[in-house]
């Protein structure tokens, strides 16, 4: 073991939230990577409009384009305007195991919680960005 001192890792998992989606992974992940091919090269900057009705995930680029797909999903909550960089997402996405995928966050300024529904053995933390 490496002695030292080390960040209290605990207080960067965000606690519990009463936003929390839930998504088939799989559709979530397709989605991601479809919307992810017009975002800006070097920020990689995804949006997302969560919403009782859905989510839509929203991406533009520099040159104008835009790519934009709804996804529908379990939400309880507030309507929620959140960017992330989508390489997180999807690395995070693709190390989760089984169908479903739950997603907590408090606003649109705190980090998102990204688990597997009934596991808590594996979590990921995902910082927002400004879009």
């Amino acid at each position: 073991l490496i002695d030292g001192r080390f960040p209290e890792y605990e207080r960067v998992i965000p606690k519990e939230s009463s936003n929390e989606l839930k998504a088939d992974r799989t559709e979530f992940r397709g989605a991601l990577q479809r919307t992810a091919i017009l975002s800006n090269e070097k920020y990689r900057g995804i949006r997302l409009v969560i919403r009782d009705s859905g989510v839509v995930l929203q991406a533009h680029n520099p040159e104008q384009e835009e790519a934009e797909e709804e996804l529908e999903v379990e939400y309880s909550g507030e309507d929620i305007e959140i960017g992330f960089n989508v390489n997180y997402l999807l690395d995070a996405l693709g190390a989760v195991e089984g169908d479903a995928v739950t997603l907590s966050v408090q606003d649109s300024n705190s980090s998102c919680l990204i688990r597997q529904p009934g596991n808590d053995d594996c979590t990921f933390v995902v910082m927002p960005m400004r879009l």
